[in-house]
């Protein structure tokens, strides 16, 4: 009885309804008395855009992700290439100067 255990802490995955019919109008009447009839297509056009540009991101970020997946590009190769010429020149340097 004085001890705790585990299947008290365990809980239930969250499950959020999904409003109706009557819970909608509701919803839309609010929105109505707050924005005003006129403001609500300016306000439901850039939530659109805003959503648009949300899947553009999403898709470039899964493409990268996809390049990512395939292997080195040819533009990797040269970038590593430029990096060790660089290191042989600064090696060459500082033997130079001692």
């Amino acid at each position: 009885m004085g001890y705790i255990s585990i299947e008290m802490f365990q809980t239930a995955p969250l499950q959020v309804p999904i409003p109706g019919g009557p819970e909608l109008i509701i919803i839309l009447l609010v929105l109505v008395l707050l924005f005003g009839a006129n403001k609500i297509p300016k306000l439901a056009r850039s939530t659109g855009q805003a959503m648009g540009e949300f899947q553009k991101g999403r898709q470039e970020l899964n493409e990268e992700l996809e390049e990512m997946k395939e292997g080195p590009d040819s533009d990797d190769s040269s970038t590593s290439s430029t990096a060790s010429e660089d290191t042989d020149e600064a090696e060459t340097e500082s033997s130079t100067s001692e």
